[in-house]
């Protein structure tokens, strides 16, 4: 297993408190039996896309005022935004979902590609993260970059993971359904716990700089998101251009898109004859899978961790 030491895990920027959180987080981590990751600030991720180098560039990394930012935690729609974001920033110009494969279209902050294909980024630049707030570079917090966050229910979230799990070779086995709950209810999977991310972004004091939007809200209505994403960024694009951009930017569309299925990802590191990376793009796909029992369990420790916070979330959990 590979890891980082406490202090190469938690960032110069956060408090002495936040500091503590992390190391906690940190040694915690490491009594974890995930032998396929690395860990950093006690948060699991796969090597084969991140490394110490690239994290080190994430917390250097400089933001520019009008970067935009689509944060996830994963599964929740990540694919997606790397889909709509370039097609709203640039008024419609179907180009780049044509041309670019979308880790390179709109990066991820975190991972080792970024170094690499930075400077081919045309302003106003598009970046994808899991990072959890308190780990966004500092230059961020300076900075008037703009985010988009994107939640979905966990639920269908675990289910979704689940199913990468199966076919990303890359990933640890996730076990039965049973034992994966476990593992995502106590943040044993990529990124940590749901509940910790989306804390932390709702926390974050940004004021108009951030916009939160569902994975639901984009099923249910794709024009009207896009919409809202384009009033939340000034795109001003007008209806025929938004009817467009959602027209090409369908789950349908992407799902036959080699440069957004990640088909062209070589079996080695994703078989899609066990699981589709692009699965179903639905929601309540959870109630094919829970029981009763677990539902009850995953309710509980839910409701428990999100106790006391001052937003409520966008849909019911039963």
């Amino acid at each position: 297993m590979k890891t980082f030491s406490v202090t190469e895990g938690c960032v110069n920027h956060i408090s002495g408190q936040e500091q503590s959180k992390c190391q906690l987080q940190v040694l915690g981590a490491m009594l974890m039996s995930s032998p396929n990751y690395i860990q950093y600030h006690g948060l699991l991720l796969p090597p084969d896309a991140h490394s110490k180098e690239s994290l080190e560039y994430a917390q250097n990394f400089s933001v520019d005022d009008t970067d935009v930012f689509a944060v996830t935690y994963p599964k929740s729609g990540t694919i997606w935004m790397q889909e709509i974001l370039p097609l709203v920033l640039n008024g419609g110009d179907l180009t780049p979902i044509n041309t670019i494969p979308n880790w390179d279209r709109v990066p991820w902050l975190e991972e080792k590609r970024l170094e690499q294909i930075v400077d081919q980024l045309k302003s106003p630049r598009a970046l994808v993260t899991h990072f959890p707030f308190n780990l966004m570079p500092p230059s961020f917090h300076t900075s008037k970059a703009k985010v988009i966050y994107v939640m979905r229910n966990p639920k269908d979230i675990l289910v979704s993971s689940y199913y990468f799990h199966q076919m990303a070779t890359f990933l640890d086995d996730p076990g039965t359904f049973d034992e994966f709950i476990d593992k995502f209810l106590e943040g044993r999977v990529l990124f940590g716990k749901w509940t910790d991310h989306v804390k932390s972004w709702r926390r974050a004091k940004l004021g108009d700089r951030i916009m939160f939007i569902t994975y639901e809200d984009m099923v249910q209505d794709l024009p009207a998101s896009i919409r809202r994403i384009s009033d939340f960024l000034c795109c001003n694009l007008s209806e025929e251009v938004i009817q467009n951009i959602a027209k090409c930017c369908s789950f349908k569309k992407m799902k036959t898109n080699p440069l957004s299925n990640f088909s062209l990802v070589s079996k080695e590191y994703m078989n899609n004859d066990k699981s589709p990376f692009l699965r179903k793009g639905t929601t309540g796909d959870w109630k094919n899978h829970f029981d009763s029992q677990q539902l009850t369990r995953f309710e509980s420790v839910i409701h428990k961790e999100l106790e006391g916070e001052d937003f409520s979330l966008p849909w019911s959990l039963e």
